[in-house]
This record gives structure tokens, C-alpha cells and sequence, in this order.
């Protein structure tokens, strides 16, 4: 990685580092190998799992973009290193369910592994000091989150992405359980997607065994977490999919 001033850095959050670009309307995004969980309650280092996230965030966003999905997403500028349009986030994580897990099943006492008759979709407020609490449409207009023609957008783009992502990780022999977006507006005010789509931000399960290949690795101590994040790259190398 290249060397940054601190003045440099517009930003850190748990995962990532967004730093200034030459170009004031882009910036470059660098993957970190810290691994949180439960709202930064569970913390620790992982080698290489930066550089892995970042490879395969690329991967997908380069196949969402191929498919119609607008993005964030410009170039690979280091392994672990990208250069992106720069965005006003909407402060809204978005999470779409294909199978019961995690703190759904948790919540309403369902079983693991449930298909559901729907996708269900939900969306947290996006805020640290509030645990990102679970909130509905109603909330988000209210506190001025997101507009109805922000959350019908974003509803519609998140069903394709579901679909595309599907698609793409049975390829690998993978079934996506379910998974969180972020959207944000560019300078056109244009929405589109931001963030990432990794192990750390997807449910993937072998399709044969359900063996989980994503961060509830880490959640559960399961061990083996920066083994199965490389599995899943290989996968989409074997697949053909890793279009970098």
C-alpha cells in the first residue's frame, strides 16, 4: 500500500479505510484484516482476509456491473486497494434473506436452515451507538433516512442482486443465504451500490454440506476463518468467475 498522511483519510470504519484520491470525486478504499462481530463487542487481526475480501468484492462488483447493476466500484489499484466513485452514503444496511439464519432465527425462534415462502428483505438504521438497530419503511421516511423513491430503488436493485448473486455463487457450489448491501448517491445524485460483498457481509453454505464458508466462522468460533474465505476465492477461480 501506498503511504498516506492521516489528513489523507476520510474515513475508518471497522473493516475498511476510505483515503482521498486525486480526483475529488473518487476515492480509494483499503481493506483492513481486523475482523468484528456483534458491534465491535468480538475483535481480532486476521491475515490476509483484507486482501481476500477485496479480491472477490472486485470479482462481483465487475459481474453485478456486467449485469446492469450500477456500482461504486472503478479499478483494482493494490491487492487490497480500490479506487471507487466517491458517494453521500445512505445511512441504511439493507439485508436480504433467500434462508433463515443468524439473528432472524434467533429472534423469532426458527430454525436454521428454514427456506422461507419469500425473500425477505429488512434494513437496519446504520448507526453505531445504536447497534444499527432493525427498523421498517415508516422509520427510514421518518427520520429522514431515505426518500419512497430511495427505498423503491433500492428494493428493486437489491431483488436483481439478489438474483445475479444466486446465480452466481451456485456456479461455485455455494448457496447464498442471505446477505447485507449499502447503497449511497453519487455526484449525479445517482443511486447506486457501495460498500462490499464478501464472506464478511454474505451467509454462503457449501450446497451439499452447509458448511458455513463466511464470518459466522468468526461469530461462533468455528475456527478456520481465513481457510474458508480462501475457499470461496477458489471456488470462483475454478468457476471462471474471477474476472480481475
Amino acid at each position: 500500500m501506498q503511504n498516506y498522511d492521516l489528513k489523507d483519510m476520510i474515513y475508518e470504519g471497522k473493516a475498511k479505510k476510505i483515503f482521498k484520491s486525486q480526483n475529488s470525486d473518487e476515492v480509494e478504499i483499503y481493506y483492513k484484516d481486523d475482523a468484528t462481530a456483534f458491534n465491535n463487542l468480538k475483535k481480532s487481526s486476521l491475515k490476509n482476509k483484507g486482501e481476500i475480501n477485496a479480491t472477490i468484492t472486485a470479482c462481483i462488483y465487475k459481474y453485478l456491473e456486467k449485469n446492469g447493476i450500477n456500482t461504486h466500484f472503478i479499478k483494482v489499484l493494490e491487492p487490497r486497494l480500490h479506487l471507487c466513485k466517491k458517494v453521500k452514503i445512505i445511512p441504511l444496511e439493507v439485508i436480504v434473506r433467500n434462508i433463515i439464519a443468524g439473528s432472524f432465527a434467533k429472534r423469532l425462534n426458527i430454525k436454521e436452515g428454514t427456506k422461507p415462502k419469500n425473500v425477505i428483505f429488512e434494513i437496519c438504521y446504520k448507526n453505531d451507538e445504536l447497534g444499527d438497530p432493525l427498523i421498517n419503511d415508516s422509520h427510514a421516511l421518518a427520520l429522514g433516512l431515505a426518500t419512497k423513491e430511495d427505498l423503491t430503488q433500492i428494493y428493486s436493485m437489491a431483488s436483481k442482486i439478489n438474483n445475479l448473486l444466486k446465480e452466481f455463487f451456485l456456479k461455485c457450489d455455494i448457496d447464498l443465504i442471505d446477505f447485507k448491501l449499502e447503497f449511497g448517491k453519487d455526484k449525479d445524485s445517482n443511486l447506486i451500490l457501495a460498500d462490499e460483498i464478501s464472506p464478511d457481509s454474505c451467509r454462503l453454505w457449501d450446497k451439499e454440506t452447509h458448511k458455513k464458508l463466511d464470518k459466522d466462522r468468526f461469530r461462533e468460533d468455528l475456527g478456520g476463518v481465513v481457510k474458508a474465505y480462501e475457499e470461496v476465492l477458489l471456488r470462483i477461480r475454478k468457476a471462471g468467475l474471477l474476472c480481475l
